[in-house]
């Protein structure tokens, strides 16, 4: 009988039906609906035969541009499910009032903000900003594709196993109730002793493994293969911030993966890291978090930067003012970046030394970033601007994201932020920064760069109603947190005692439906796009004469991108050639060497969010049968040499005459 039960748990763990959370109604209807529009997605598929083609053309492409649509789609879709969490915080935040205990009982709405802090961190902003990075940046630098095209798919495919270990957290287990940061000793294994903090550490290592070699990739692809000519002050403004934002990448997200990997022994082996009653130290847990976690911010932020500048550029149809302050200024912000961690801890007792100087260096932080908004209004001024949805998202950055600059440097002041750290006057901060600075810039570049990706507009009247209800609606959700929070109410509170509060709660509420419309607007945009392809892709060539390489490639651009190597010799690349009287070659086209796709990344990936499922429930045989065929796809792999092919000389030059005429009628 003990053998029996020695080999039940050899296998299963601590895993048992009392994962399963048949006591949460909320929880089994999310999961019938889940498995209702999986089967409904699947049957759809095969109606349509379409399993060849994602296999075959899309999860085992290497083309960076797909592997950029892939890296979007899974923003999108995570989005829905962070967005989903924000919409019970709120709606449990406007009912909760005195005898009314609202619908989400405390451990549940505790995981539910944690979950939603992750997500959209990592599973929502992250893989927005690289598919953009990933598409854009070798066609903007002449580069056929990334540097390393088999790891780009390796990476994207890591970032997409750490979100199913996020999403099987909500119906196998628990996710962590810590917070998004998961400070021990509320992380520890005697406060938290179920899974969920196993599901934030090993959904979050699998992930940064993707991310930290995305950021190797996109670094030596700038670094190595940028177009003759190319020198660094020639660089488009969003290969720039791309750049620096993968540096910041590659510097900080090891500290992110040693960290979680000390939290995870303290809770599997024992050890004392962070356990301050056996001569460990949790501050250092808090020092080191953060370390990553203020670069963190300006990952996401300086692509936004980036998108900005182009977009300011092409719709005011002017040359970029102050180009070289510009790149400066995202140099300075990169390397600011590192010295103003500690202001998100300014009541832990480090002294008036240090707050001092993390408080003067936060503030420094705010004047690159303040010269790049004069610079996109000088570009503006006295230009030909053009109101379309880019230039709408972007304006309407600059008004959102200048107040949260401003509440920033409030927050840079240690006795201001006695009094306002941990109250709601900060989650509006966060939110009026990442809201109206990362996510109006990604929906800046979604828009800009949806007619290069697939050779027409999105749907104008969609867009517009997403514009609005976004805008209008973020301030009428956080407006009343920041009322909040200078009267002290505190964040993460599931329930309010005092009913005077109630009415600013139900409006933050008003708000948050007000943005979920104006996510079902973006839904819409995309939905009406499809339906109205064909008619859009007749009339549409490349909308918005851009200004940099990327636009003269034809829309969409073709697998190898550039028929010729171009020559740049201008930062303003694209309109340079124009103003010389550009024209494309018609003759004398090569055979073109392409990268066969691969099996491996998602196999591989697949294997090692099977090796964190398994670590996460203790499920010690599937460990070590994962573990062995993770090291055979990687020999098998390693050995597969036959990855190559080429794209015949005549096969090109007629592909290439047909996108002329197209182009060329644009130019």
């Amino acid at each position: 009988m003990q053998d029996s039960f020695d080999l039940t748990k050899l296998i299963f763990g601590r895993l048992s039906w009392d994962a399963i959370p048949f006591h949460e109604p909320i929880l089994l209807a999310t999961f019938a609906g889940v498995l209702v529009g999986g089967a409904a997605l699947v049957a759809l598929i095969s109606y349509f035969r379409l399993w060849g083609t994602l296999w075959h053309d899309w999860f085992t492409s290497i083309d960076h541009k797909k592997i950029g649509i892939m890296y979007m789609v899974l923003g999108i879709v995570m989005l829905l499910r962070g967005f989903a969490d924000a919409l019970m915080m709120r709606a449990q935040q406007a009912l909760s009032f005195g005898e009314n205990a609202g619908f989400l009982p405390p451990h549940h709405y505790d995981q539910v903000f944690t979950a939603h802090g992750v997500i959209m961190i990592f599973f929502v902003a992250m893989p927005l900003v690289t598919g953009l990075m990933n598409y854009v940046v070798p066609l903007q630098i002449g580069a056929r594709d990334v540097a390393f095209p088999f790891l780009n798919n390796f990476s994207f495919w890591m970032t997409a196993m750490g979100a199913v270990l996020v999403m099987a957290s909500l119906f196998v287990g628990e996710f962590a109730r810590t917070g998004w940061l998961a400070y021990p000793p509320l992380s520890g294994i005697l406060a938290s002793p179920g899974v969920g903090v196993d599901y934030y550490i090993w959904a979050l290592q699998v992930a940064g493994v993707g991310t930290l070699l995305s950021g190797v990739n996109l670094i030596v692809t700038i670094v190595k293969m940028r177009a003759p000519g190319m020198d660094l002050m020639k660089m488009p403004v969003f290969t720039w911030t791309s750049l620096c934002t993968n540096i910041l990448i590659v510097v900080t997200f090891p500290i992110l993966t040693a960290t979680l990997a000390m939290l995870g022994m303290d809770r599997l082996f024992d050890t004392a890291f962070f356990t301050n009653d056996r001569g460990g130290n949790a501050m250092l847990y808090v020092n080191l978090i953060w370390i990553w976690g203020h670069p963190e911010v300006y990952i996401l932020i300086l692509p936004a930067f980036g998108i900005f500048s182009e977009v300011v550029s092409t719709f005011s149809g002017k040359r970029l003012f102050g180009y070289t302050s510009m790149v400066y200024a995202t140099c300075v912000i990169m390397v600011l970046s590192y010295l103003v961690w500690l202001h998100h801890f300014f009541t832990m007792g480090s002294g008036a030394s240090v707050n001092s100087f993390f408080g003067i260096t936060t503030m420094i932080i705010s004047i690159p970033t303040g010269a790049k908004i004069f610079n996109w209004l000088f570009t503006m001024y006295r230009g030909r601007i053009r109101f379309e949805l880019p230039m709408m998202w972007t304006i309407s950055f600059m008004l959102t994201f200048t107040i949260g600059g401003m509440t920033g440097v409030m927050l840079a002041i240690p006795a201001a932020d006695f009094v306002l750290h941990n109250s709601l006057f900060l989650i509006a901060h966060f939110h009026n920064v990442i809201i109206g600075g990362v996510v109006f810039g990604l929906f800046a570049g979604i828009n800009y760069w949806f007619p290069k990706a697939f050779g027409y507009k999105l749907d104008e009247f969609w867009g517009k109603i997403s514009f609005w209800l976004w805008s209008i609606g973020f301030w009428v959700a956080f407006t009343p947190p920041y009322i909040l929070g200078f009267m002290g109410v505190t964040r993460r509170m599931s329930h309010f005692e005092d009913p005077e509060l109630q009415w600013l709660f139900q409006i933050s509420f008003v708000g948050t439906l007000m943005i979920a419309g104006g996510i079902g607007a973006l839904l819409m945009q995309f939905f009406m796009t499809w339906k109205n392809r064909k008619k859009l892709r007749d009339v549409t060539g490349d909308p918005w004469d851009g200004r940099t390489l990327e636009w003269s490639t034809s829309s969409p651009p073709p697998d190898y991108n550039f028929a010729f190597t171009p020559v740049v010799y201008d930062n303003d690349t694209f309109a340079d050639m124009k103003k010389a009287g550009w024209k494309r070659p018609l003759a004398d086209y090569v055979a073109i060497h392409m990268p066969k796709n691969t099996w491996a990344g998602f196999v591989i990936s697949a294997i090692a969010m099977v090796i964190g499922f398994a670590i996460i429930w203790h499920m010690w045989l599937l460990t070590g049968l994962a573990f062995v065929a993770l090291m055979v796809a990687i020999v098998v792999h390693t050995f597969n040499y036959k990855r190559d092919y080429y794209i015949p000389a005549e096969e090109v030059t007629r592909t290439e005459n047909e996108r002329t005429k197209l182009l060329e009628a644009h130019v």
